[in-house]
């Protein structure tokens, strides 16, 4: 019997991350001389968004906007979804899919330790690569899934840094925020 291939087998360890008040142009060279296509943004070792070359293209270049005079934190994508690390990679692509991403940051208590891609799985199985770009090309946005998704960011009630947010009424609140508020 096989054994399924979990996320944190998969991912990579140490992805390289920046500050939020970095501007774009040091973010791109980092991301140039790395030879990736994005980079997570983090506080206090905690995924609070990430910059992809097509957030720079859309939100700098495309905008005509001078990239060393723009932040990271103003372009990058945020709240980012995160993956829990003992998770079946089929899962992780799935959710993937689901979200329209092809990028998730790893975490494993309250810490990030890794990120896993598509270009990650492809590596382990091409078949599951094939399955996800069918899944990524042919599916809308599942909103559903989407709330239900653990998030990395800040909280939109008292702004403390969590990676744990849930989707509460459309907006993203810690655990502390939804206790408090009588959610559940």
């Amino acid at each position: 019997m096989e054994r399924e291939v979990i996320v944190k087998e998969a991912m990579k360890m140490k992805p390289v991350v920046v500050k939020p008040k970095i501007n774009v142009l040091e973010a791109a060279r980092l991301m140039k001389e790395k030879k990736i296509g994005n980079v997570l943004v983090v506080e206090k070792n905690q995924p609070i968004g990430i910059l992809t070359e097509s957030d720079i293209i859309k939100k700098v270049i495309a905008e005509g906007e001078v990239a060393e005079k723009v932040l990271v934190e103003e372009v990058m994508t945020t709240p980012v979804i995160v993956s829990d690390p003992y998770i079946p990679v089929e899962e992780a692509m799935k959710n993937m899919g689901k979200c329209n991403i092809r990028r998730l940051p790893v975490v494993e208590n309250g810490e990030l330790i890794g990120i896993i891609t598509l270009k990650d799985i492809s590596r382990i199985s091409p078949l599951l690569n094939e399955i996800a770009r069918e899944w990524y090309n042919i599916s809308k946005k599942d909103e559903s899934h989407i709330k239900r998704q653990v998030y990395s960011g800040k909280c939109e009630d008292c702004n403390s840094l969590s990676t744990n947010l849930k989707n509460i009424d459309g907006r993203l609140l810690c655990e502390d925020c939804i206790d408090s508020l009588n959610y559940q």
